[in-house]
């Protein structure tokens, strides 16, 4: 089976043109409060660049000092807890990701975001050992994202199947899956050779098929499965309780709530 191949590059499209709003950027402001002052101190030079956003400090570093600067934040600062990890996809734009690691202190009520660039086929440190959240929060980057997790206890897919191909959250991997996804239930479980026979996966949200497994696209009243059914369209009976039917003048709902 041939590998999905990008198309054309999704990341390069624009996003909006002047004929409609486009949001402005969250103001960064200077670091003034006695307590983040003493964070930025505390890291020295493994900073590159601070500022605040939305009332937390934000902290730009090196994707190799990823670990240093966590121990520091989490023993001498007060960061106990790791709330969120990820990253985000800039491979085209600069052939990088963008990682990310939310920290809390809870005694101080005070939430830092550290944030590195990581080239393509790099690898980052794990945190695990600091943080316990991380475990998965790292599974899951490298399922999603391909990004590899060095000295990760069980580094393995937490979502997809072991056997997959592809990282679902790149910006360049197709929304309704590929080649590999429309085919892999069916090549699992029943075989190749079924292939003509079941036909490809439909993954479109939007569609309904008479023929549906419990027949539970038949609004308005189901059949049991494997019974006869006849395509004629029936009217949708409107339960008292549960349904309103809004194309009638009245309703015993509407009537009450008037």
């Amino acid at each position: 089976m041939r590998k999905y191949v990008p198309k054309d590059n999704v990341q390069k499209k624009s996003y909006y043109t002047d004929r409609f709003h486009v949001v402005p950027r969250v103001p960064r402001e200077k670091v003034e409060d006695e307590h983040f002052v003493s964070v930025v101190e505390a890291l020295a030079g493994d900073v590159k660049e601070s500022y605040i956003e939305i009332g937390q400090l934000v902290l730009h570093i090196n994707p190799e000092d990823n670990f240093k600067v966590l121990k520091i934040l989490k023993e001498e600062c007060g960061y106990t807890q790791c709330s969120e990890q990820s990253a985000v996809d800039y491979l085209a734009k600069d052939n990088e990701f963008e990682l990310f690691w939310q920290l809390l202190n809870i005694t101080e009520a005070k939430r830092v975001r550290v944030v590195c660039r990581l080239a393509n086929a790099s690898a980052i440190e794990s945190v695990e050992p600091l943080f316990k959240s991380a475990n998965f929060a790292e599974r899951e980057i490298f399922d999603m994202f391909g990004i590899k997790v060095n000295n990760h206890p069980f580094l393995k897919r937490i979502l997809m199947p072991d056997d997959w191909e592809g990282n679902p959250l790149l910006k360049t991997y197709p929304l309704q899956g590929d080649e590999f996804a429309s085919w892999y239930e069916v090549d699992k479980i029943f075989g190749k050779e079924y292939r003509d026979i079941i036909g490809p996966e439909n993954r479109d949200p939007a569609k309904i098929d008479v023929e549906d497994t419990k027949r539970f696209s038949r609004v308005g009243y189901e059949v049991e499965f494997g019974a006869d059914y006849s395509t004629e369209e029936k009217d949708i009976e409107y339960s008292e309780t549960l349904l309103v039917n809004y194309n009638k003048k009245s309703s015993k709902q509407l009537d009450e709530r008037r």
